[in-house]
């Protein structure tokens, strides 16, 4: 089952559903977060509460996209109630990029692949206790969450703004304090890779900056290999294209491990909250050079996800980084 969410005609959010086939609205008013919450309360399956909604009429998900009207899968009314964060080094590849930005020396091993060997080594655990803790980091509230099709806007102080495509997982935080995860969606967890380069104590700054999320949220497990492709559209010509895995078979950690060490923190499992957090990759274009521009498309997709997520790259312009004001009172 996919799911995800659209602006309908009277200009509300309205939720969709897909199952191998046509997308047709879901008979309800309500966003995926109340659906989801109502879930929760009545101690039903996603799939099944959506299934006792039913459907409507059918839907052209595409053309919501064309038309500007898609929204992210699951959104928050008020978006300082919506979590942006990801993990990194948690993919089997993924420290090589990483480690040759960093390394001052051939021989030297850099934090990067003692945090991505220790991955490896201790990110799968067995049974019921906690494996070890990968690499964290914060991208921002639901204010930075971009809806597919629209731009993902690089400031003007960033040094570069590039892709990185994984999936990540959708939570809503129920009203006791448990996490519950309602689906999976592919992320374009935008990032500044020359500003992290500088310093590895800029990974911080380089990752506050937008993402998307989408278009469709798969509800139900995760396939055990995730294969898909992304790639770099310059007006008609493709300037960069190369297949991603993800999925566990690939990956150094469980999603299990990954979620614990998220919501570990009492912070995280504040009822009512929403948690968008991604997984990692091992694919980034700026690897092999690529120095994405102004208009460039980013083009993610993987079929057990549905349609592809699309964003284009808007670069703000600015001469000069003035000091920002802060008002005094």
């Amino acid at each position: 089952m996919l799911l995800s969410q659209y602006l309908n005609d009277a200009g509300r959010p309205q939720v969709a559903v897909r199952d191998e086939g046509e997308a047709r609205a879901v008979q309800s008013e309500a966003t995926l977060y109340q659906i989801a919450l109502d879930a929760i309360a009545a101690g039903a399956s996603l799939r099944d509460h959506v299934n006792a909604l039913g459907t409507g009429d059918v839907v052209d998900l595409e053309q919501m996209v064309a038309e500007g009207r898609m929204l992210p899968p699951l959104t928050h009314d008020d978006p300082a109630h919506l979590h942006l964060t990801g993990t990194g080094l948690t993919h089997l590849g993924s420290a090589s990029t990483r480690s040759s930005m960093h390394a001052k020396a051939a021989q030297d091993e850099t934090d990067s692949m003692k945090m991505f060997r220790m991955g490896v080594e201790g990110g799968k655990p067995d049974g019921n206790t906690a494996g070890v803790q990968p690499e964290w980091f914060y991208k921002g509230t639901g204010a930075a969450l971009v809806a597919p099709g629209q731009p993902l806007q690089s400031p003007a102080f960033a040094l570069d703004g590039g892709e990185e495509p994984e999936l990540a997982g959708l939570y809503v935080i129920a009203p006791d304090g448990t996490p519950v995860r309602i689906g999976f969606a592919l992320a374009n967890e935008f990032s500044d890779h020359v500003t992290e380069r500088q310093n590895y104590l800029f990974l911080a700054h380089s990752k506050l900056r937008p993402c998307s999320v989408g278009p469709e949220m798969l509800v139900g497990d995760l396939p055990d290999s995730v294969e898909g492709i992304s790639r770099i559209m310059r007006g008609d010509n493709v300037i960069f294209e190369k297949p991603f895995l993800s999925g566990e078979a690939n990956m150094s950690h469980t999603i299990r491990n990954l979620e614990h060490h998220h919501f570990k923190y009492d912070l995280f499992r504040q009822p009512g909250d929403v948690h968008v957090h991604m997984f990692g990759t091992a694919t980034l274009s700026f690897a092999d050079g690529v120095k994405p521009q102004d208009g460039d498309v980013f083009e993610i997709e993987a079929p057990a996800f549905g349609l592809p997520l699309r964003n284009a790259l808007s670069q703000a312009t600015q001469d000069v980084e003035t000091l920002t004001d802060v008002r005094v009172i």
